[in-house]
């Protein structure tokens, strides 16, 4: 009873097991079961796993009940964060928190949730791109969406192209041309805000031809990969994702130019974030 989902029962499949609400709730009285949620049990004591307060969470929520948002992310392997609390989507007509709070969990409402679970996880979840989309919508700012979007592609869990697709299925969508730009310059290898800054605002710009991204190089019998390379010209454009390096990574970044140029004759300019700041305040 209850194995198919982490241990994890309710209460009406206890009502219809030959143990009986009444013994059940002897068991929860006396401290050998432990209630999780309104109407959820864990059969055992301990501290309840992950994935047991993950089902319980589910099953207190109901019929269509599907892990999103952070939580989905978390499944997905998009993060590597716990979230805090269980985000859950349930479909548009049902309220599952109309008679309370249910402790520890978010609840999201859709009409569309049966079209964007995945139809195969367990526990049931939004798909990936759906995930990454539920987030965008969630951002508080352009450049955390975007990081959403590098996550997803850079971990290799979709790609561009798929997330267009179902991006393309929502007819209203916060920041919906500035993400389609993104999503195009992700494809071709823009992986962070910070490139994308660089794309937008010094290479179109300035008419510079498309660079290749995260274009593979050998260099010193190693796989290398520089963010922008010019080609034709033999030069690299790299992006500093911090306003200042510690000095032992200075060193290390420019014995890595070094080689690049030795090995490969390809001359590395380097831009940080405080370049890109000022070159879209000119």
């Amino acid at each position: 009873m209850g194995s198919e989902h982490s241990g994890v029962i309710t209460r009406a499949q206890v009502a219809r097991s030959r143990l009986g609400a009444a013994r059940a709730d002897n068991r929860l009285r006396y401290g050998r079961w432990q209630r999780l949620q309104r109407g959820v049990y864990s059969p055992f004591t301990g501290e309840p796993s992950r994935e047991a307060r993950i089902w319980a969470a589910l099953l207190r929520a109901g019929p269509g009940a599907t892990l999103s948002h952070w939580t989905a992310a978390e499944r997905h392997g998009l993060t590597d964060r716990l979230s805090p609390k269980i985000h859950i989507t349930v479909p548009a007509d049902r309220n599952p928190v109309k008679s309370g709070e249910i402790p520890g969990v978010v609840i999201h409402r859709s009409n569309s949730i049966l079209r964007t679970r995945h139809p195969a996880m367990s526990p049931p979840c939004t798909r990936v791109e759906e995930t990454v989309l539920d987030l965008i919508q969630a951002a508080a700012t352009f450049e955390e969406a975007y990081a959403w979007i590098c996550d997803a592609i850079g971990r290799r869990r979709t790609t561009a192209a798929r997330i267009r697709i179902a991006l393309d299925a929502r007819p209203k969508f916060r920041w919906r041309r500035d993400i389609e730009l993104a999503l195009g310059n992700a494809g071709e290898g823009a992986l962070s805000h910070l490139e994308l800054r660089y794309v937008q605002g010094v290479e179109r710009p300035h008419g510079l031809p498309a660079a290749r991204r995260q274009a593979r190089i050998s260099s010193r019998g190693a796989s290398r990969y520089l963010d922008n390379l010019y080609e034709d010209y033999r030069i690299c454009v790299e992006i500093d994702g911090t306003a200042a390096h510690p000095a032992a990574e200075q060193w290390r970044d420019k014995r890595r130019d070094r080689s690049v140029l030795v090995d490969n004759h390809i001359v590395t300019i380097r831009i940080g974030f405080l370049d890109l700041r000022d070159q879209e305040r000119r």
